[in-house]
Formats: structure tokens, C-alpha cells, sequence
């Protein structure tokens, strides 16, 4: 069986929640991506050009600077990795992440929430910080919050 990490990144508590309910179900261990200087509400703001979140999903070579590198990547065979949908996409700070560490010979699997959207770029977007070595993958999208059946049912279908 394989060691599974869940790492995520959330905004508004959304993407923890579906985290914290995904590391239940594998038994795996739970790790937050925090941004070194957190958002606030003005930050989030995706009706605003000028805020923060815009500013960095408009330069796609933005990196925002993660809080710590104490994820047990190295530990583990499998990393679930979560984020909420923004623009279509991963937020930066995910990049970010996955650039902060070696994930050779990794399974990592996506899952997002989202208020409507999709993720059709995330994976080409994500796919050029890992090395050809890790193996990338689309997972799920989910719109609000989901119960816990949602999770196991998408769970059940990786093959872990």
C-alpha cells in the first residue's frame, strides 16, 4: 500500500475542509501549503485587477513564497495535492510548492473545489514545475462543499 500525502492549499476553508475529510479516508498525513504572508479578504478579491491574487495569476512566473518546507514529500509515494480553482487553474503558490521539492519518482494527484469552474489548465500548468520523473495527474474538481461520500467514491477510483 502506498505512504499517501494530502497537501493543500486553501483560501477560504473550502479546499481544508475537502483536505482534512481526504486524509481521514487514506489514512494518510495532512499538510497545509501556507503562504509566508497570508491573504487577506482584499487580497482574494478576483473582481479587482489590482489585488493580490490578480496581480499573481496574471504572471504565471509568479512564485509566491510558501511559509515553511516541511512537507513529508520525501516520505510518502503518493501526494494528493488540493487548491481551490482560480482563473481556470492552481493558484501560484502551488507551483510554488512543487518547484520546493523533489518529486521524483512520485505520484502526485489533483483535486480542487471551485464555486463553478473548472480546472482545464491546471495540469499543463502545474506539469512544468515537476521533473519528467513525476508523475502528474488530473484528478477531481468539486463545486462548494462536499460530504464525505463524494471523497471515498473518488478515492475508491485511483488505485492506490
Amino acid at each position: 500500500m502506498s505512504k499517501i500525502l494530502t497537501a493543500y492549499f486553501s483560501a477560504s476553508g473550502v479546499t481544508a475542509d475537502a483536505a482534512k475529510k481526504i486524509a481521514d479516508i487514506t489514512g494518510g498525513e495532512l499538510y497545509e501549503i501556507r503562504p509566508a504572508v497570508p491573504y487577506t479578504q482584499a487580497d482574494l478579491n478576483w473582481q479587482d485587477s489590482n489585488s493580490h491574487s490578480s496581480v499573481e495569476m496574471k504572471n504565471k512566473s509568479s512564485r509566491p513564497e510558501i511559509s515553511d518546507r516541511n512537507a513529508p514529500v520525501a516520505d510518502c509515494d503518493v501526494i494528493l495535492l488540493g487548491f481551490p480553482v482560480w482563473w481556470y487553474t492552481a493558484p501560484t503558490i502551488i507551483n510554488t510548492f512543487l518547484e520546493s521539492y523533489d518529486f521524483s519518482g512520485k505520484r502526485i494527484i489533483l483535486f480542487a473545489t471551485s464555486g463553478s469552474s473548472g480546472f482545464e489548465n491546471a495540469l499543463s500548468d502545474l506539469k512544468h514545475s515537476v521533473s519528467d520523473s513525476a508523475a502528474i495527474e488530473e484528478g477531481i474538481v468539486v463545486h462548494g462543499r462536499q460530504d464525505k461520500g463524494v471523497w471515498e467514491k473518488w478515492i475508491g477510483t485511483l488505485k492506490m
